[in-house]
């Protein structure tokens, strides 16, 4: 039976911070650090969400997700859909709250991905990325109990996201860009409608690899697109196959413009990571700090949202290889 979503409505910043004291003992607040690159180089500040306990920002939406459940959809348990983070952020949340969990996952997810789901308590429902897609637009899957947790079209989910916003202009009350990758939309539409609630001013960008852009491509057309040439790749944190309609409706009123960046240069945004900061970065993680060295979102100060570090050792080792700067 497919769960029924509630409106789309605006975030408030009171919702906001509200959701800051709920899930305060559950994340980390991290770090907003400079990247030092020398004056040849825009402004860039790291938001580091790699460092929450699950290496990923989800944790923030899941948590506040989580907490907001009535005692009867505890008893029943929680699933969500997943390619990972989401997947180990209701898992980690869950546990926490003492609530059963399952997760549909994409079966092409990194292997530590799904093992630290596993290793979360979480049952697994390996699925290919069709199927799962499918469910995210049904919000059903069969063999999967209890309340749905859907992984960014939430309105609970984007709030505790927009927390990080907060912690950012407390930390650099100067910042002019915000860029933030796009997956489902979810990251965007909270950190957005926190730093419009409290500096209207400050640019939003989303960035997506060229492989998967469906949002720069809604924006191009002004609505909700499919894209057609979508391609698989180590970027499996973000770009979607498409643009649900009713995320296009929650970012279109936050987000100020779309960014796309090659594979390329995200392989060499992790190099850098890496060898500047001794960050450890999946690829979506990486593809707003390579928007930022694009030069296509100003001088700065940008903060660059490193919205994960959850990647193989192997792969990642193979990846920055390649990579050059």
């Amino acid at each position: 039976m497919s769960a029924i979503p509630e409106p789309v409505r605006p975030i408030q910043l009171s919702e906001i911070q509200e959701a800051r004291k709920r899930i305060a003992k559950t994340i980390v607040r991290t770090p907003l650090i400079r990247l030092e690159l020398g004056p040849d180089f825009p402004d860039i500040r790291l938001k580091l969400e790699n460092l929450q306990p699950i290496n990923a920002y989800k944790l923030r939406g899941a948590a506040n997700a989580v907490a907001m459940l009535s005692e009867e959809e505890r008893k029943r348990g929680v699933w969500t859909i997943s390619a990972g983070n989401a997947g180990q952020g209701v898992a980690y949340a869950a546990r926490e709250a003492g609530v059963p969990c399952s997760v549909v996952v994409v079966e092409t997810a990194p292997k530590s991905k799904l093992v630290r789901m596993k290793a979360l308590g979480a049952k697994l429902i390996p699925v290919p990325y069709q199927i799962a897609w499918q469910a995210l637009e049904e919000r059903s899957f069969p063999g999967a109990d209890g309340t749905f947790i859907h992984p960014f079209d939430d309105h609970n989910f984007i709030t505790g996201h927009a927390t990080m916003g907060l912690e950012i202009l407390k930390d650099e009350p100067d910042t002019a860009v915000v860029i933030a990758s796009i997956g489902g939309g979810g990251l965007i539409t909270g950190v957005g409608s926190a730093i419009k609630a409290l500096k209207s001013n400050a640019k939003v960008f989303g960035v997506e690899p060229e492989t998967a852009a469906p949002a720069a491509l809604s924006f191009e057309k002004g609505s909700p697109q499919v894209f057609k040439n979508w391609k698989a790749s180590f970027v499996d944190g973000a770009g979607g196959q498409s643009m649900f309609p009713r995320m296009w409706e929650r970012m279109k009123a936050v987000v100020d413009g779309y960014l796309v960046v090659t594979l390329e240069e995200t392989k060499n945004a992790m190099r850098l990571l890496a060898e500047k900061t001794r960050i450890i970065s999946e690829g979506a993680g990486a593809l707003p700090l390579a928007a930022a060295l694009s030069r296509k979102a100003g001088k700065g100060p940008i903060v660059a949202i490193i919205s994960g570090g959850n990647i193989d050792l192997n792969k990642f080792c193979e990846l920055i290889s390649q990579g050059q700067y």
